[in-house]
């Protein structure tokens, strides 16, 4: 491993909108470079946005170098067929091909850290990467957002009603254990914030 500190960056600035009959929604995308590796959060279902966020960045789907999931949603996952020959990692687990290995608390070969977070979805996992402004969360829907209806005070992070989640409780217990560790937290839809924990 380098001694350089880890970046994050948006590839796709993720949406979610309520239409009469249906959401139409793709995940934000975040690439995550630590250890000389890249790592694309959530790829989402834009394959449009997420195509040119790439090449915006002087990328191709085969210069990353695993593919992180946080959670099994499609609006996060289906552009996850552009990258058949990349690793994929869900919170626990890697596949590669029809192979599958276990590991636990970083992803391998880098110091980003892994916690799970069920709530939204059972196998939620969010990711905890250490940059020079601070501990950054890529959360995936551990909070997320319909397009214009971000609030980020502290008592809305903790109250806010997930239509999807399959266990309210323990979306609580799951969201309060990622504001006492981040400083700054990018949700599944919507903009980063902060949690107040950092002056940088």
């Amino acid at each position: 491993m380098t001694n350089q500190m880890a970046t994050t960056r948006f590839i796709v600035k993720g949406y979610a909108r309520k239409r009469a009959n249906y959401y139409k929604a793709t995940s934000n995308t975040i690439l995550i470079e630590d250890s000389g590796k890249k790592i694309l959060v959530d790829p989402g279902c834009n394959e449009g946005l997420l195509l040119s966020g790439l090449k915006k960045e002087g990328l191709k789907p085969k210069d990353t170098d695993m593919i992180f999931l946080t959670h099994y949603h499609p609006d996060h996952v289906l552009n996850v067929r552009l990258f058949p020959k990349v690793d994929v990692l869900d919170g626990d687990k890697i596949y590669r091909g029809d192979r599958e290995y276990s590991y636990k608390d970083r992803i391998p070969g880098t110091a980003v850290e892994v916690i799970a977070t069920p709530g939204h979805a059972y196998e939620h996992a969010t990711l905890l990467v250490k940059t020079k402004h601070g501990v950054v969360a890529i959360a995936g829907d551990l909070w997320w957002w319909e397009d214009g209806k971000q609030k980020t005070d502290a008592k809305t992070l903790l109250t806010l009603k997930d239509p999807l989640a399959n266990d309210n409780v323990t979306l609580l217990s799951s969201r309060k254990k990622i504001l006492q560790k981040a400083d700054f937290i990018i949700p599944g839809h919507g903009k980063m914030f902060s949690t107040g924990k950092s002056n940088k």
